[in-house]
């Protein structure tokens, strides 16, 4: 989330800010591979995980959203659409408590509302087209 937080901070989502950060905050060498794919993943899926955001947020644009809730979303997004391996509800339940900690006293209940209601929406397009193997 940090390094996600450091180029939306810096409204530079690139693999050159990447490298910035991690050059400056290594991931732990055990983290590393796991560390890599979530943000790249959400990298190259940003548009798209952007608009899911968007669009389970009544009311709300991305650019009204804090930092810290628009990236803890990004990262469980990516999770929910493209990572068959983490289960959605821990997805979502550690996003809720990274929210939580690192966010406003209100990031863990909006940031429920949001990842639920797009948790849904994928559920419901896979039961509706479970052949459909959704690529980056």
């Amino acid at each position: 989330m940090q390094a996600l937080f450091f180029m939306d901070m810096n409204r530079c989502f690139n693999e050159t800010a990447l490298k910035t950060y991690t050059r400056h905050f290594p991931p732990p060498e055990h983290a590393r591979p796991f560390f890599m794919d979530l943000v790249t993943g959400v990298l190259q899926a940003r548009p798209r995980i952007d608009a899911l955001i968007e669009s389970a947020a009544a009311n709300w644009k991305l650019s009204r959203m804090s930092c810290v809730d628009r990236n803890v979303m990004r990262i469980a997004v990516y999770e929910l659409k493209f990572r068959k391996d983490i289960p959605a509800k821990v997805a979502i339940n550690e996003a809720i408590d990274v929210g939580k900690k690192y966010g406003t006293q209100d990031s863990g209940a909006f940031i429920n509302g949001i990842l639920d209601t797009i948790h849904l929406k994928l559920e419901k397009a896979r039961k509706e087209n479970p052949l459909r193997e959704e690529r980056l």
